[in-house]
């Protein structure tokens, strides 16, 4: 088992990305503390999934761009593992809007979800990290990250800066053993219960040819390939990974 012994905060667990994630993870035996915002039936389902596989994992119902409501979740967490080897930094909202409609305060709060939210978390994990000498830090990326488009400005420069955040904790934290890297999901087959976050879909749906044909591979990617992902860079196989950034797109983006 690769992640036995270790535990493992997941932000975002309740579905899609952090919940294969979340399976993913419990598969290979490490302890979890699960985190969503709002919906406690369906991350106490992951839970109960994960610790199907003999694992332990407490739940917590917390906004992560509240930097106090973090560093309670964190508190929590350590008070009932003793240590955090591995962050998921997962959570994330994308609304779609131009630089002239969106609001100072829409700008803010994906600034708080997106970017600042992903600091709390860093802040919080790296001195129990930093106890230990050792620790697996992962940041969600996306498209955004990768290239610019129209109508995501708030969210290309929240992503931009989590890029620049991993590469420079990377830097000051290898000597500490602790590695931080980013996963970019490209069209993943996830449940969009914001379609108003997908407007290029709105026409044809995320699986049509036309949406596929910038994909080598032709196809959406699935949760599980990005928790395989996520599991490659928590465990000690990618142990000499840091700063990095894995494009797990099908090839988009190749040119």
């Amino acid at each position: 088992m690769r992640l036995h012994g270790k535990t493992a905060l997941i932000t975002g667990a309740s579905r899609n990305i952090g919940k294969a994630t979340a399976l993913a993870f419990a598969r290979e035996g490490a302890d979890l503390i699960l985190n969503t915002r709002t919906q406690q039936d369906e991350l106490d389902a992951v839970a109960a999934a994960c610790r199907a596989h003999g694992v332990r994992a407490q739940t917590v119902l917390a906004d992560v761009a509240q930097a106090d409501q973090v560093f309670a979740m964190v508190a929590q967490g350590l008070d009932t593992f003793g240590k955090i080897d591995i962050l998921v930094s997962n959570a994330a909202i994308r609304p779609h809007q131009s630089i002239t409609d969106i609001s100072v305060a829409a700008w803010h709060h994906v600034m708080d979800v997106n970017l600042h939210a992903t600091f709390y978390l860093c802040k919080a994990v790296i001195p129990s990290m930093k106890q230990h000498q050792s620790g697996s830090i992962i940041t969600l990326g996306g498209m955004s990250s990768v290239s610019g488009r129209p109508n995501t400005a708030a969210v290309t420069a929240a992503k931009t800066g989590v890029l620049g955040l991993t590469r420079a904790l990377a830097a000051e934290l290898g000597p500490d053993g602790i590695r931080v890297n980013m996963v970019v999901p490209g069209s993943m087959d996830t449940e969009r219960r914001y379609p108003e976050w997908y407007p290029e879909h709105q026409e044809a749906p995320a699986n049509a040819p036309e949406q596929l044909k910038g994909i080598p591979m032709r196809r959406q990617g699935t949760p599980e390939e990005l928790a395989a992902t996520c599991l490659f860079l928590a465990s000690d196989e990618s142990s000499y990974i840091t700063g990095d950034r894995i494009l797990c797109m099908g090839g988009r983006f190749l040119g």
